[in-house]
């Protein structure tokens, strides 16, 4: 029986220009391309708002894809907008206007008929946000995975500490890490991750990879190598969606499937960076993602 993963995030407008091209009002936010890419192995719920002016068409276009929307708040005010730009450094994205509008009605307590969810993933919103919505859960989750972003790491930093210490396994970029525990060097800061209570100290490197810290070990992903990238716009979602989608899946925590599960969260992510907004993700299929599991373990390989 599929395992149910609760995916806490947010849903919103994009307006996204890349070298290659640019879209506008297209629907992107954190809950989105996490639940599109947790969907790919385990029975997804999302729970999070909508404004008033979120296109119907798309809301049937994630229920067609068998995700649980019964969380998501229908908020009286406009839908959360951002508007970003990329240049060559393709790694780096570029706020050029941000409105949360319904992202202020985003529900901070699990409904009572989720309450019981084994496994959930809080995305890259207030760790305050974070914390009250996992402490909502009636019994805490088998796995609980979090994501952050600099802005709270700026202005909500001990919080941040605070949410690295409740969750099972904190996600954050290179940049993140580094700027959270003031150090250059990501074997310091991973360290400091795992002393904080973390299973694992994953970290995500963009177009380079990422990399996991145990108590055990060390273990390096390279990214896939894509000739045809269009817009990494919710590439670090997407492997954290499916990261905790196949860990449920399998309900299998040892370090070696951890390991494996980065393997396929970075197939996941690779396939989500060849289109704008997420419709590579509603594209693709199981049997795609484990197609590309089985390349990355040939050029692994020496």
């Amino acid at each position: 029986m599929p395992k149910r993963v609760l995916v806490a995030g947010s849903i919103s407008l994009d307006d996204v220009r890349t070298p290659f091209g640019e879209v506008k009002g297209e629907i992107g936010g954190s809950g989105v391309f996490a639940a599109l890419a947790c969907s790919l192995f385990s029975k997804t719920a999302l729970l999070g708002a909508i404004g008033k002016d979120f296109p119907l068409d798309k809301v049937d276009l994630l229920e067609g894809k068998g995700i649980d929307l019964s969380g998501v708040n229908k908020s009286d005010k406009q839908n959360m907008r951002w508007v970003a730009h990329y240049d060559v450094d393709i790694n780096t994205a570029h706020t050029d206007a941000f409105l949360a509008n319904s992202l202020e009605d985003m529900p901070l307590e699990v409904p009572s008929h989720l309450k019981n969810t084994k496994y959930a993933f809080l995305g890259n919103f207030s760790p305050t946000a974070q914390k009250s919505i996992l402490s909502s859960f009636e019994k805490k989750p088998i796995l609980s995975v979090s994501d952050t972003m600099n802005y709270y790491i700026n202005s909500e930093k001990e919080n941040v500490l605070d949410m690295v210490r409740f969750a099972d396994i904190a996600l954050m970029n290179d940049a993140e890490a580094r700027e959270l525990f003031n150090t250059p060097n990501l074997v310091v800061a991973a360290k400091k991750i795992l002393e904080l209570d973390s299973k694992f100290a994953i970290i995500k490197k963009g177009e380079h990879g990422c990399v996991l810290f145990s108590k055990n070990g060390f273990f390096s992903c390279p990214a896939y190598p894509l000739e045809n990238v269009k817009d990494p716009t919710g590439c670090g979602d997407s492997f954290a969606g499916s990261l905790i989608g196949y860990l449920a899946s399998t309900e299998d925590f040892s370090e070696s499937n951890v390991k494996k599960a980065i393997v396929v969260a970075s197939a996941v992510a690779s396939f989500n960076a060849e289109s704008f907004s997420f419709y590579k993700l509603a594209e693709i299929t199981k049997k795609d993602v484990m197609d590309r599991v089985k390349e990355f373990e040939e050029f692994g390989k020496f």
